[in-house]
């Protein structure tokens, strides 16, 4: 494909996106804002002859003008020392403090003026008294220069200060400039020569990439498109649970195509002023057409892109209206010519406006999920490219234990694992750096914590009921690690992870979950007959299940097979359902939840032994790995 054309230059750089595999623009004269040069030069004007007129009456008020009858006195008393005179006009400074006649303050040095009539002997007094007659004025007036100079400084001052606050209220309002500008838009500064994002640097997501294949494929060869009548979508949307990869995939697409890459989060095209955010909008897209083929990539477009018709503003349009119809237009007025694809992220697009989403605009959807085993052993891969890593480093086995992590909590894992081995004093990165970041990723940090003997004993048993219940129920996810140290908020940890991944759920294995849960509490009041405040987070899991086996997935025959509230809970008139809808839903989750308590207690009262054998072993190693926990509950690990 032919290089892209290089940006023309322009007089502003405060765009709110980022670009980037375009040729930079040439540097770019800044203009002044305001009416420009014209306007500059008549305040410079006005400026100077005010200056002028103050500077006239500091320099008439320095040097009083005094009458001649006065001189003459003066002269008379012999308190002259000196004048200069030039025709009729005489300037003359005194020996002694005189005060000005008719004023408040003294004067030493004077001027006055000599009438053509005077027929006095003037100087005979003058050599009489002893006057010098001086041949250079006695009051030094000052050069033009030097007068051109005091007058242009209040000038210089403001045109400073004019130009340090056009430059500030130009990077912190960069949109309000844009209301009432009047020529170009606002300038992209592109990144030449760096190195881009591709496909390779992409991995977990297969079958996503081959849906933007297509978009590649089209940026790189369009006149193949054009000759069969095909047109390019528009827009395509990303979908997905947050850390996926939707903005590395956008960047990836733009790189594998070798196009331009213009991105922007939506929360930055609002601002405060009404008509800020769709002009951002106009210029994003009118820079992207001048370097076609391009891409642009919206993320968080939900932010913007949310359903009209609610809270509306002035004129019954507010400013997210405004910029999401404006991006509405742009994107409707694309043709398939033009070679701009429009790619947005989204973690909401169920909230998403139906205007934004319909054909012609964004045309496909593309899930992204998390990935599978592969897909982040894969992902593992590529965030370990940089480290170096032992001999004995399994990644395979690192990614069948963390299932449901998505790219970025692996790239999380892979950099927490280096910075324990930076700190450990090692040049490599081992397993067992590995595990330990993955314990810190999902347990939370180690709390140096001395609790009383008792309260460490009730933990163990705390933790013990959530073990043994998840080792006896039938299908529940393993048992993988067992600790009474303190982590994060949480004054002991029981992780269970399944062996291979899980897209759907029985009811019998939502059951477990919810028994697994219960099994702390049920283990207290077992032992000790009390409950704690220690099931807080066991009982927020607990809730989040069975609401959802009742409300959502029509496990309980007297709701029905029925969603009677909604994943984000919202409903009209504030209600998810109707009110009888709603307490059938309450009464069948306290039913469930009181069944499941009493089939934990049960359980753990029938294998009593093992959960003292698990507790006195949890009290003395204070941590158990998986082969050490199931031998000491007497429990045998079968697969499941």
């Amino acid at each position: 494909m032919p290089s892209p054309t290089p940006v023309p230059p322009r007089d502003r750089a405060d765009t709110p996106w980022r670009s980037e595999g375009a040729p930079p623009a040439p540097p770019a004269k800044r203009k002044l804002p305001g009416g420009g040069w014209r306007g500059l030069v008549l305040a410079a004007l006005i400026v100077f002859l005010l200056t002028n007129l103050v500077l006239s009456f500091f320099n008439e008020g320095d040097e009083p003008t005094i009458s001649y009858t006065e001189f003459s006195k003066q002269v008379s008393d012999g308190n002259v020392s000196k004048i200069y005179s030039k025709g009729d006009a005489i300037q003359g400074q005194l020996k002694n403090k005189q005060p000005v006649p008719g004023g408040k303050a003294d004067y030493t040095k004077f001027v006055t003026q000599r009438p053509a009539f005077a027929d006095d002997q003037l100087w005979s007094n003058l050599t009489a008294k002893g006057v010098t007659v001086t041949a250079s004025p006695v009051v030094e007036q000052r050069s033009f220069l030097a007068n051109l100079l005091i007058s242009l400084a209040p000038m210089l001052l403001l045109v400073g200060l004019w130009l340090l606050i056009a430059r500030r209220m130009g990077s912190a309002m960069g949109g309000m400039g844009a209301l009432g500008r009047k020529g170009p838009p606002k300038p992209v500064e592109l990144e030449a020569g760096a190195p881009r994002t591709t496909f390779d640097d992409v991995a977990g997501i297969d079958e996503v990439e081959g849906e933007l294949n297509d978009v590649v494929d089209f940026l790189k060869n369009p006149q193949q498109y054009r000759d069969m009548g095909a047109r390019m979508p528009g827009g395509v949307l990303l979908a997905g649970p947050p850390g996926t990869g939707k903005t590395l995939l956008a960047r990836a697409v733009a790189g594998e195509a070798g196009v331009p890459f213009f991105s922007a989060s939506a929360s930055e095209f609002i601002e405060m002023i009404v008509g800020v955010g769709a002009s951002r909008v106009r210029e994003l897209f009118a820079e992207a057409r001048k370097v076609a083929p391009a891409i642009v990539f919206i993320d968080e477009i939900d932010t913007i892109g949310r359903v009209r018709g609610g809270g509306a503003g002035l004129g019954g349009h507010d400013e997210r209206e405004q910029t999401l119809n404006q991006i509405l237009t742009e994107m409707d007025g694309f043709s398939g010519s033009e070679g701009v694809v429009v790619l947005a992220a989204t973690n909401r697009a169920d909230v998403l406006d139906p205007a934004l989403t319909r054909p012609g605009r964004f045309d496909r959807t593309v899930v992204v999920s998390p990935p599978d085993r592969d897909g982040r052993e894969a992902i593992l891969r590529i965030h370990t490219r940089d480290i170096p890593l032992a001999a004995g480093v399994d990644l395979a086995q690192v990614a069948r234990t963390t299932p449901g992590m998505t790219g970025a909590e692996l790239a999380n894992l892979a950099n927490e694992a280096a910075l324990l081995a930076v700190k450990r004093k090692q040049r490599q990165v081992t397993q067992a750096d590995l595990s330990d970041a993955l314990e810190k990723v999902q347990l939370g940090a180690e709390r140096p914590l001395v609790m009383p003997l008792e309260e460490r004993r009730r933990t163990a048993y705390h933790e013990s009921g959530h073990a043994l219940l998840g080792m006896l129920q039938p299908g529940a996810d393993p048992v993988r690690k067992i600790t009474i140290v303190p982590r994060g908020r949480a004054l002991g940890v029981t992780l269970s992870t399944p062996d291979a991944d899980r897209y759907a759920y029985t009811e019998e294995y939502l059951r477990g979950r919810i028994i697994g849960a219960l099994g702390g509490m049920a283990a207290e009041q077992t032992v000790y007959d009390v409950i704690t405040t220690g099931a807080e987070n066991d009982l927020e899991q607990v809730t989040n299940i069975v609401r959802g086996m009742v409300a959502r997935w029509g496990m309980s025959d007297r709701v029905g097979k029925l969603t009677a509230v909604p994943s984000d809970g919202q409903g009209p008139y504030g209600l998810a359902a109707a009110p009888t809808t709603l307490d059938a839903v309450d009464h069948e989750m306290r039913r469930i939840v009181d069944e499941c308590y009493e089939e934990a207690c049960r359980l753990l009262r029938e294998h009593r032994p093992k959960l003292d054998a698990l507790a006195e072993a949890l009290l003395e190693a204070e941590t158990l790995d998986e082969q050490a926990a199931y031998q000491a509950a007497g429990i045998p690990r079968l697969a499941k």
